[in-house]
């Protein structure tokens, strides 16, 4: 074979391996900064989230099963305890104080909740706590709240392997009407006053946010 044509096959041959290599450090590369934009999205969405559980206090009933009649009682749970902590709370308190309250009060609110338990026939047991838990992304009304650990009180019904109810004690949301599909400003503007800017933007965007929350939380699971 002619020298000539055996130097264009081999030219060829590494100008084709060239551009293989190219190729797939190429992808290489777009792999590593796909990875680092949503490592950052994912950092800064955990970021918000810790954030805005550092300013808040949730309430969590836990049900002991999802049959028709632990569901009701959950909820005559709820109202009752809602109306209890409105008393006990009201709404001039700030976060610490607010934390005091219901540690303070711990022995009474479990004490009202068997009340409740009791009239209705039931003897489950009851726990109550004020302790970390973690929430998927939750909504109450119109405001959306990203997944990740916050504060809550806690009160277990049973086996509490049913399905929860929930709302926020700190700022005051639960002492708003809750069975409306949108939060009052004036519910709104309490959590403003108590976050940053991003944080309030964050949780009162229009339903795209709990998607971009969804997404990220699957994607890092």
């Amino acid at each position: 074979m002619d020298t000539k044509i055996k130097d264009r096959i081999r030219g060829i041959i590494r100008n084709t391996a060239a551009r293989r290599y190219a190729g797939i450090a190429g992808v290489a590369i777009l792999i590593g900064l796909t990875g680092v934009f949503f490592s950052q999205r994912n950092v800064s969405a955990r970021e918000i989230q810790r954030g805005i559980a550092e300013h808040v206090v949730r309430f969590h009933v836990l049900a002991n099963s999802d049959s028709e009649e632990d569901q009701e009682l959950k909820m005559q749970v709820k109202e009752h305890v809602i109306a209890y902590l409105g008393e006990v709370l009201g709404r001039d308190l700030d976060l610490e104080e607010t934390k005091e309250q219901i540690l303070l009060h711990r022995k009474e609110i479990e004490a009202e909740v068997k009340k409740v338990i009791e009239k209705q026939g039931y003897s489950y047991e009851v726990s109550v706590a004020l302790e970390g838990a973690y929430f998927p992304i939750k909504t109450y009304g119109d405001v959306t709240f990203p997944a990740g650990d916050y504060e809550a009180l806690q009160i277990k019904i049973g086996e509490a392997k049913g399905k929860n109810w929930w709302c926020v004690i700190y700022p005051a949301l639960c002492f708003v009407d809750a069975t409306h599909s949108v939060v009052p400003e004036s519910g709104k503007e309490e959590l403003k006053n108590v976050l940053t800017e991003e944080e309030y933007e964050t949780i009162t965007r229009e339903t795209k946010i709990k998607i971009k929350f969804k997404f990220i939380e699957d994607l890092f699971r």
